[in-house]
């Protein structure tokens, strides 16, 4: 009889229809937890060190700020400018991803990214990779042996600066004009955002092939400012956390 070889099929064809729906209704798989390597959310400051500069004797203002529930870093600039440093430097072809959350609250009306005298801004997050002694060339070798001479310690090789930017006409990538070696980012500019939190997220090898055209070295470190020493004004911006991962 001709049921029977249909009996036969169906008991066959069984197994592999509910292999395929419960396959169907099985939930996604979870998309890869990225690795974090360090996440500052601003409780205190204690893996950051100040750094300032010769002959400027106004400094900026690095705060902790309570937001709600939240910590955050409070930055002002009165015709001032230094830095913060993170103290502990990391590999940037083992973790290349940035991501951080800021929000400023004004803009320079002098600030101009392609003059030395509108050279601040009221928000920049710094990558800055070290000098590698070991692959450096003659001149670079006296250069910078100089400079440790000096300071105690080898300044930067290069450096990325991501930068809210004070006019709405400057974009893309923009050799500062004080040094060769560090590349500004335009990520935000002008009026528009300000008041208003806004999370970036970067890939540092990308970006750093793009603004030099060559691989950067391996071990970098970051870097927060505000700066207003050539235009004389003033500005608060915050940043809520930043963090390096894969």
């Amino acid at each position: 009889m001709k049921t029977e070889p249909m009996k036969r099929t169906v008991k066959i064809m069984l197994p592999l229809l509910v292999l395929i729906l419960v396959l169907l209704f099985l939930p996604a798989p979870a998309e890869a937890q990225a690795t974090v390597l360090l996440r500052e959310e601003f409780h205190d400051l204690n893996q950051w060190r100040p750094v300032t500069f010769p002959k400027i004797k106004e400094h900026t203002q690095y705060t902790i700020e309570a937001q709600g529930r939240e910590s955050v870093l409070r930055v002002e600039s009165r015709g001032s400018a230094s830095a913060i440093i993170y103290r502990k430097p990391f590999n940037v072809y083992d973790y290349p991803m940035l991501r951080w959350r800021w929000e400023v609250m004004n803009v320079y009306e002098k600030g101009n990214a392609r003059t030395k005298e509108g050279d601040d801004y009221p928000l920049r997050i710094y990558v800055l990779f070290e000098y590698e002694p070991d692959k450096a060339g003659f001149y670079d070798t006296i250069k910078y042996g100089v400079a440790k001479t000096l300071y105690g310690e080898y300044p930067p090789h290069s450096a990325l600066n991501y930068i809210w930017a004070n006019r709405d006409d400057e974009t893309g990538i923009i050799t500062n004009t004080y040094t060769s070696n560090a590349k500004m980012i335009v990520l935000q500019k002008g009026k528009k955002k300000l008041g208003r939190w806004i999370v970036e997220e970067r890939n540092i090898l990308d970006d750093y092939r793009k603004a030099f055209g060559t691989d950067p070295p391996a071990m970098a470190t970051l870097g927060i400012m505000n700066d207003s020493d050539n235009t004389r004004e003033a500005s608060v911006s915050y940043v809520g956390f930043i963090e390096v991962y894969r």
